[in-house]
């Protein structure tokens, strides 16, 4: 095996484990959703619960699939048309980032500490989980 063919798989595992966060964060957000609304009885908290942990997971799969397209473009496809393609998905990447995390803190990340897509998982999970109950029937 090449060190290409190589560095090919390990684009390839970046992408896969990608996927697998996005896919497991779907569920993992969709569970604390879940898990509010039961405790609180309450569809808007349990949405900003779900919105909050779910942006979260895409903030990580996100950088994750950067780490994908850096690896095949630095280690198997070093060509200048394949940095600028890199460039402009990173561009768009970036993008993206800054709005979802924009749109999940409610202000721009120069006006607040900074806080990684796992922090906004885990502040949901500790919403979910202190969410008071609504008295019972």
């Amino acid at each position: 095996m090449t060190f290409t063919e190589a560095m090919e798989h390990v684009a390839q595992v970046f992408e896969a484990i990608g996927a697998a966060v996005l896919l497991v964060g779907l569920f993992v957000s969709a569970w604390l959703g879940v898990r509010a609304f039961r405790r609180s009885k309450d569809g808007s908290s349990a949405y900003r619960v779900l919105r909050q942990s779910f942006g979260g997971v895409i903030l990580l799969g996100l950088e994750i699939l950067v780490a994908a397209d850096l690896v095949r473009t630095v280690a198997v496809t070093p060509t200048l048309r394949s940095v600028t393609v890199l460039g402009v998905i990173v561009l768009i990447r970036t993008v993206l980032s800054f709005s979802l995390e924009t749109e999940i803190e409610g202000v721009a990340p120069w006006r607040r500490a900074a806080m990684s897509g796992a922090g906004h998982v885990a502040r949901a999970a500790r919403t979910s989980r202190d969410t008071p109950r609504s008295p019972g029937p």
